[in-house]
């Protein structure tokens, strides 16, 4: 007996099933035309039953869009591009939109080629994002863009930041409800905007509590180790340390071990980013805060779509940060 060969649905057999033209099946399937809305419900049941996948340049020609958006990022290491990329995705992939990542390793020639190719590829909108939270310069594209972590100088731009100085300032507060009474601050270079905001917010938040004056060097656990020999010679009786990073604060642990100084019983530690692959092999595990760039991601990228739209919003968004507690101030 001959096989009985399978075709793969297609827009007739969808329009056939909901009852329409097969352009009115079309257009609500890409969302497009003056349709009723129980009208693109039909089509869109039909298409489920049916197991239809629409034609992705089917469906871009019909809407005019490439249902594609570009991130640019300065992050090489992907530290903070990455999770700032996986949120971006869960918001776009609702809408069946894809991402390409272009990384410009802080190269504006490069820059100026991805977004030249970006454009040329007729890309939705584009996120620009980097490692560092100063400002930039804003691009110049005739497509939609919004701007994370690192904001732009144009304050009509869309911007999506994180809140640096409440995050510091929730760590502190955490330390002085334990009890802590002297706490220190390691972080990394002065010139960085992150380390001065969080330097700023941990003294506002100790107060009296604070001990001598921020520690200024390298986001580091070699710099984290060598603070803790100038900061004991200086502040011998000190009982809590925040760092600006989780690199910082698990050279600090291990210093203080070294040093047989317990932690957190004889010191606190706390750190800043809840980078896992530092603050759980700390020893011990690190409380820090977290920036939850994947939720930043995820604003971002709605607010791109946003734009898109022709609903723009307009100057920055600054997102909360998240205080995660773990054994270097708590114990076990």
């Amino acid at each position: 007996m001959a096989s009985r060969s399978t075709r793969t649905p297609g827009i007739k057999d969808v329009a056939a099933l909901a009852g329409v033209s097969a352009s009115t099946a079309s257009k609500a399937l890409n969302d497009t035309g003056q349709l009723r809305a129980e009208t693109r419900e039909r089509v869109r049941r039909a298409a489920e039953q049916l197991g239809f996948t629409p034609d992705s340049r089917g469906r871009a020609l019909a809407s005019g869009r490439s249902f594609t958006v570009g991130l640019i990022t300065t992050d090489s290491s992907g530290r903070f591009s990455i999770p700032i990329m996986l949120g971006a995705e869960d918001a776009l992939s609702a809408g069946k939109m894809a991402l390409v990542l272009c990384d410009t390793r802080d190269d504006p020639l490069r820059e100026q080629h991805y977004l030249k190719s970006l454009v040329s590829r007729r890309v939705d909108g584009i996120i620009v994002t980097g490692r560092r939270t100063e400002a930039r310069e804003p691009i110049d594209v005739p497509i939609p863009v919004v701007y994370a972590f690192s904001p732009s100088t144009d304050p009509d731009d869309t911007s999506v930041i994180v809140d640096d100085h409440g995050g510091a300032a929730s760590a502190t507060r955490h330390l002085l409800s334990l009890g802590r009474e002297q706490i220190a601050h390691v972080t990394g270079p002065e010139s960085h905007l992150s380390a001065g905001i969080r330097a700023a917010a941990t003294m506002g938040a100790a107060r009296d509590a604070f001990v001598g004056q921020p520690l200024y060097g390298e986001w580091s656990e070699r710099w984290g180790r060598h603070a803790v020999d100038v900061l004991l010679r200086a502040q011998p009786t000190v009982d809590a340390i925040t760092c600006g990073s989780d690199q910082i604060a698990r050279g600090v642990c291990d210093r203080l071990r070294e040093l047989g100084r317990s932690v957190p019983y004889d010191i606190a530690v706390t750190g800043y980013d809840n980078w896992s692959v530092m603050a759980l092999a700390s020893r011990p595990p690190l409380t820090t805060v977290d920036m939850e760039l994947e939720e930043l991601g995820r604003r971002t990228a709605n607010l791109l779509l946003d734009v898109i739209a022709g609903s723009p919003r307009r100057g920055q968004l600054i997102l909360p940060t998240r205080l995660i507690t773990r054994e270097s101030t708590l114990g076990t």
